[in-house]
């Protein structure tokens, strides 16, 4: 089943999309927006990876598709708790062409109303590097999440540390969200 956005389509990751997702996870200005430590990826690393997604039931990462661009990035739902009803999410736009046009707030959009409407998840939670200003507003701002935290110092990135911020958003929050902003009319 894909998840529609009014703009993206949310599908499973499919082989012949490593041709992208390999120079993205290999562009330096793509990973240092993002958590986590990244080493240079091949293709071997790359089916690898592709190859482990497809027994992964509390891991799942889908490609995010526009009907105008094709492939434009990834999104996730990670590290599903379904006793807590729980589960961590993040983003990828690969594609810089189509940054600041939407597509980030409609995907988030569609994560939610997934993970809430669907699979009658209670909360989601996500990070953010301290200077990565841009999600800081598609997720506190556009898309109703909250900081609920920080961690100093987590991140060391171009020589410094900096601050991982811990944003969440819970159903009530999510459907406040939507009742007042009508996204989904």
């Amino acid at each position: 089943m894909n998840i529609k956005g009014k703009r993206v389509t949310l599908r499973g990751i499919e082989r012949e999309d490593l041709l992208l997702l390999q120079p993205w996870s290999n562009d330096p200005e793509v990973q240092y927006q993002l958590g986590g430590w990244h080493f240079p990826s091949s293709a071997v690393v790359m089916e690898r990876w592709f190859e482990s997604l497809q027994s992964d039931e509390l891991n799942q990462r889908f490609a995010i598709d526009t009907e105008q661009h094709g492939l434009i990035g990834t999104a996730n739902l990670v590290n599903i708790n379904w006793k807590d009803r729980n589960a961590f999410h993040g983003m990828l736009l690969g594609d810089k062409d189509i940054r600041g046009q939407g597509y980030g707030t409609d995907t988030v959009m569609a994560i939610m109303r997934y993970a809430f409407e669907e699979l009658g998840l209670e909360r989601l939670d996500g990070s953010v590097i301290e200077y990565n200003e841009a999600s800081l507003r598609l997720y506190l701002g556009r898309c109703g999440w909250r900081e609920e935290g920080r961690k100093k110092n987590w991140y060391w990135r171009k020589n410094r540390f900096w601050d991982k911020i811990i944003v969440g958003v819970n159903r009530n929050d999510y459907s406040a969200l939507v009742a007042k902003s009508h996204y989904w009319d």
